[in-house]
């Protein structure tokens, strides 16, 4: 179970994940914090490319750096993007997470701390695997 402190950690981590991003197309800075059930968090941002759809969001950058070090099971990610609205993981974000696990609980967080959380098999609820 994710305790409420580890919760506000993540969102405070991918707010500050979110101020690596590269966003000179958009200009819609994302961060993400995904939480491996070993209790080590990994970092991702945004990358966007003048080949827009060579762009990748900040939630398959955090999950590329958690497998890449060798995290391959996770408890919880969250997700802050700019603005005053939720940046809800997109469709493919949602069934790369599924991969890995489909009761991931996803914080989606606003730049003030705010967030709203959702099991992420509720965000995709006919995701798959092969």
């Amino acid at each position: 179970m994710v305790t409420e402190t580890k919760k506000r950690e993540l969102i405070e981590l991918a707010i500050r994940a979110k101020e690596r991003a590269y966003a000179p197309y958009s200009k819609f800075k994302v961060g993400s914090a995904i939480l491996g059930k070993n209790g080590r968090v990994f970092l991702g941002c945004n990358v966007e490319n003048s080949s827009y759809g060579l762009t990748v969001c900040a939630e398959r950058v955090a999950l590329y750096n958690a497998v890449s070090n060798g995290c391959k099971n996770f408890e919880a990610i969250a997700v802050v993007g700019d603005g005053d609205c939720y940046a809800f993981p997109c469709g493919a974000c949602r069934q790369v997470l599924y991969e890995f696990e489909e009761d991931m609980l996803v914080l989606v967080g606003k730049p003030d701390g705010t967030f709203l959380e959702q099991r992420l098999k509720d965000l995709i609820p006919f995701g798959f695997r092969l």
